[in-house]
């Protein structure tokens, strides 16, 4: 039995792997997290059910809250590009949207009792231990939501639960058992860590340039753009008490205290002057520009020049995302504020990338050729030692006993067991994502008697999100997707 497990637990070991990656997967499907739409127009269409641009912003919302409290506030809009998070969110809506299909296909409703008696469950309704209907309405009108959006919703979140009941997923006592045996595989091993820190290496100008000759197509300057550019001076004006009151009478949702609550006319009136005077300055910079355009400014016009590039940039991102989309044909940009200022800008040269020399090269050549040469040496190293290294023993190990691998931190001990347990090879290293490379041999094996607390439960979880990940799939195929947005 043991020398069977030891020829198959490869292909065991993966499976549990697998279906735990699976599991982890679906949880990211967020089921029953829904958004509160508005009527808006749709953004995209799932069999018969639309989602509206109003969904996807407050789902968008979401996500986005919930990233920046793992980042602890460092999260911001170019990090939400980065990570695809509109694309989530219309992945999110869209698989909410397929069940909500197949729930429809079943004529599965969800009754206002239902609904009610599930509402009562929700604790941050509660007052004095129960249900309060003032309660209720206080904190959705705080969150912006009518009892009508978040019925909707709640209603749908019901109705995924109710369909997903219908589907149910059962755990046998074999699967359990094979489950618990495979968890107690335990080997007893010889092992030696390698890292790069033991390799040398001669980074002479003999060894970087002919090395730098092959790679010097990925060292190149930036583009640049040569500008002309107006800078607007800021529009600064007294109002009359006739014209503050009239702004005010149209826009005084714009001057909140920290509380929320709309100031006074007189508490507001240096805000109301300063955004007067902000409009002004926009307005002023677009008379600007449309002169530029026609070639109809004054003659005492003030011109200032600069070269921006991805690495040299005085203004910030989005100018030079701007600048970068002009042509000489049309070389002139609308007015964008950026440091606190509008400025103008107009296209005079576009200066193509050009290959770095060898000496402006060296650094981040340096840096490349030790990365490589280091993970090659140290590839060449457990080849030519596999077979004669001795290291340090350990007692007999499960995948779940990384902190008894003391020669490595905790995350990579255990990056190394998983692979361990899925190898065939009695004698041999594995490389772990840090670039340290772990030469390892068997010395026993044998299999362990523990009981696991739960075991069935943590299963079911496996199994379930292998079967909401098909379940998916499945309709996926039966459902068509239409996407009427771009750019995500």
């Amino acid at each position: 039995m043991i020398t069977w497990m030891q020829r198959h637990k490869k292909w065991l070991i993966i499976t549990i792997w697998i279906s735990t990656i699976a599991f982890v997967g679906a949880g990211f499907v967020g089921w029953g997290q829904y958004s509160y739409g508005n009527k808006a127009g749709s953004v995209a269409k799932v069999g018969n059910v639309e989602i509206t641009q109003g969904e996807l912003q407050k789902s968008y919302s979401n996500l986005y809250a919930k990233y920046n409290q793992m980042f602890k506030g460092n999260f911001d809009e170019e990090k939400a590009k980065q990570f695809g998070l509109k694309k989530q969110a219309l992945q999110q809506l869209t698989q909410q949207a397929l069940l909500l299909n197949l729930a429809e296909s079943y004529n599965l409703e969800v009754s206002d009792k239902e609904l009610i008696n599930e509402l009562k469950k929700l604790t941050y309704f509660f007052k004095d231990g129960a249900f309060d209907k003032e309660t209720y309405r206080t904190v959705l009108s705080q969150n912006r939501l009518s009892t009508k959006e978040f019925e909707t919703s709640l209603r749908k979140d019901l109705l995924i639960q109710k369909t997903l009941k219908l589907l149910p997923v059962e755990v046998s006592k074999n699967e359990t058992n094979i489950l618990e045996t495979v968890m107690n595989i335990a080997d007893k091993i010889n092992y030696k860590v390698l890292t790069q820190k033991s390799i040398t290496l001669n980074t002479s100008d003999k060894m970087l340039k002919p090395y730098w000759e092959t790679k010097k197509q990925n060292f190149m300057n930036d583009i640049s753009y040569d500008l002309k550019y107006i800078k607007q001076t800021s529009v600064k004006k007294s109002y009359d008490n006739a014209q503050l009151s009239s702004y005010y009478t149209e826009n005084k949702t714009h001057f909140k205290d920290s509380d929320g609550k709309i100031l006074t006319l007189k508490s507001a009136k240096k805000a109301i002057t300063d955004e007067l005077n902000a409009k002004a300055t926009k307005d002023k910079s677009l008379r600007t520009y449309i002169a530029y355009k026609k070639g109809k400014l004054p003659a005492n016009t003030m011109f200032k020049s600069a070269t921006i590039s991805m690495g040299s940039n005085p203004f910030d991102t989005q100018t030079l995302t701007k600048v970068s989309k002009l042509s000489l044909t049309s070389p002139y940009m609308k007015p964008i504020l950026t440091n606190g200022a509008y400025y103008i800008f107009k296209l005079v040269k576009i200066n193509p990338a050009t290959t770095k020399s060898y000496e402006d090269a060296k650094t981040d050549i340096l840096t490349m050729y030790t990365a490589e040469m280091k993970k090659q040496k140290l590839q060449e190293l457990a080849n030519n030692t596999v077979d004669t290294f001795v290291g340090n023993n350990t007692p007999f190990i499960t995948v779940n006993d990384a902190d008894s691998l003391t020669a490595l931190p905790v995350t990579e001990a255990s990056e190394f067991l998983q692979n361990l347990f899925s190898s065939e090879k009695k004698r041999s290293y594995i490389t772990l994502n840090s670039g340290k490379i772990v030469l390892y041999d068997v010395l026993e094996q044998k299999l362990l008697t523990k009981t696991y607390k739960d075991l069935a439960s943590s299963l079911m979880k496996l199994k379930s999100g292998i079967f909401n990940q098909g379940l998916i799939k499945s309709l996926e195929g039966k459902y068509h997707t239409e996407i009427f947005i771009q750019g995500l």
